[in-house]
């Protein structure tokens, strides 16, 4: 049996941290920066952590 291959689209946008879980970064910062307040935009710089579902759904895509 051929061996399983990553989603190369999700290894691009994800990341498995040290304790297994799944980071990744953010969208909504790329236009219509106007309208977003100063502490909005700042909290989209920072990288969030994926939980329940979704996060499942990503660990087997990227197989870890």
């Amino acid at each position: 049996m051929p061996k399983q291959k990553t989603h190369r689209g999700a290894a691009k946008r994800f990341k498995i941290t040290g304790s297994g879980k799944v980071k990744t970064w953010n969208g909504f910062k790329s236009h219509l920066l106007t309208g977003k307040t100063r502490k909005r935009k700042r909290n989209l710089r920072k990288a969030s952590v994926l939980s329940g579902a979704i996060a499942k759904n990503t660990k087997r895509l990227l197989n870890a």
